[in-house]
């Protein structure tokens, strides 16, 4: 992609430790297009460190090849089972660790706040999430959950990023 050029790519991740989905989408103007998107499948033979070097592998991997200007990810929120939260919060750390190679721009958003860019309220199911990513981005199939999430955390920075970069700048 040409420094120059007003499209911005933008990687969404949705992270977790048994899957962790991507979206990479491009964005001109208020146009936006998908380019990638998918789920890595985190294999849960061997030790729990061996996962997260395949989640830092597997983004390593897409920032290598799609070279994103900007990262977007979802806030870990809390979780009743302690352990799964901490678990996915290092998954987290790996993805967004893997991330950092190519850009310093990191943006974090949380699950209400995706839904409500995405959906038009915080609230809203899976369902209606890979539905309205289907429609926003014009694909021919509805995308799978974790994938879908990931391509809404892009969107939703799509949908804010001027904002949450003047934020940044000020800060």
């Amino acid at each position: 992609m040409n420094v120059y050029s007003p499209t911005v790519r933008i990687l969404g991740i949705d992270p977790g430790s048994r899957f962790t989905g991507f979206g990479i989408i491009d964005v001109n103007g208020q146009k936006n297009r998908h380019v990638h998107s998918g789920c890595l499948r985190i294999p849960l033979k061997g030790e729990f460190s061996d996962r997260l070097k395949s989640i830092y592998d597997g983004i390593s991997e897409l920032v290598q090849q799609y070279q994103p200007c900007e990262i977007a990810i979802e806030k870990v929120f809390m979780n009743k089972n302690a352990d799964s939260a901490l678990k996915l919060g290092q998954a987290r750390g790996a993805a967004i660790v893997a991330a950092m190679q190519v850009t310093h721009e990191l943006y974090e958003y949380s699950p209400n706040r995706i839904k409500q860019a995405i959906v038009g309220r915080g609230h809203a199911d899976k369902t209606q999430v890979r539905h309205m990513i289907k429609m926003l981005l014009l694909l021919s199939k509805i995308p799978q959950e974790d994938e879908a999430d990931a391509l809404a955390v892009a969107l939703c920075h799509a949908h804010s990023r001027h904002t949450q970069r003047l934020m940044k700048d000020l800060a």
